[in-house]
């Protein structure tokens, strides 16, 4: 998601092969598992700016977390214990920034493959101070397996993922039944799921895999809203997002817990 609320570039991928976009798969070291089967993402072009660039020089030892195939000490990476929060799929980070300044008091892993965004959201968080955001450029499926414990998250957060509007693309969204588990076996028990999407059908599909997950329960309350909720108040809207709300478009909240 951008500061314009454009889609995330985050997908799944449940077939073997790799869209001729995406990053060449690098070989695993021997013993870690072959982990191909599900992505979180496709690479789109993009441009990194000076300015993005100057930010990766200045902020990202200080922002950027380095993948490995080991458990990640996230007491150390952030200096100090909070609840832990995951973002899959941040686009231009302007909207992760607001929410990490809103709620000081959580700790946010942040996962982007997109070299510009991740430069504009080291920005944001160098030149506003914000403490509490870390940042992989990384695939959120390998971070998950390899470097966060199961039961370890106290949220996820995907918001405005790929909704690959046709219908033979659909297998390509990364909400579905596996990776949904993957979230909630990662969740402590009371953590939360929150995803948005501006896509009715996609937000339909969201409800339906989310529904079937049984480690979660839905925390929707007014059988007028359909099984969503209203947007939480941390999650802040874009100016793509008012615009399309002032023109009657619609955009869908759901929230899920671990039982």
């Amino acid at each position: 998601m951008t500061s314009d609320h454009q889609p995330s570039h985050h997908e799944a991928d449940t077939t073997t092969e790799t869209p001729a976009t995406a990053k060449p798969a690098k070989p695993l070291p021997e013993g870690v598992p072959f982990m191909r089967v599900i992505k979180s993402y496709v690479l789109r072009a993009g441009r990194t700016g000076p300015g993005q660039q100057r930010a990766y020089e200045q902020f990202g030892p200080r922002f950027l977390l380095n993948y490995a195939p080991a458990p990640l000490d996230v007491a150390a990476a952030f200096g100090r214990t909070a609840p832990l929060v995951m973002e899959i799929g941040f686009g231009m980070g302007g909207a992760t920034a607001q929410i990490a300044q809103a709620r000081p008091q959580d700790d946010f892993i942040c996962c982007e493959v997109h070299e510009p965004g991740v430069g504009a959201l080291l920005k944001l968080c160098g030149e506003g101070g914000i403490e509490n955001i870390r940042i992989f450029r990384h695939d959120a499926v390998e971070v998950l397996d390899h470097m966060l414990p199961e039961g370890s998250l106290d949220g996820v957060h995907v918001f405005f993922p790929d909704p690959w509007h046709k219908t033979k693309h659909n297998k390509r969204r990364l909400i579905q039944a596996p990776f949904v588990n993957r979230l909630a076996r990662h969740l402590k028990p009371g953590g939360y799921i929150h995803l948005a999407t501006d896509w009715e059908p996609y937000a339909q599909q969201m409800l339906e895999v989310l529904s079937a997950e049984p480690l979660l329960h839905n925390t929707a309350t007014d059988p007028a809203l359909g099984g969503y909720v209203p947007k939480p108040g941390y999650r802040p809207l874009t100016k793509f997002e008012n615009r399309g709300l002032k023109l009657g478009h619609g955009v869908w909240d759901l929230v899920f817990k671990k039982v």
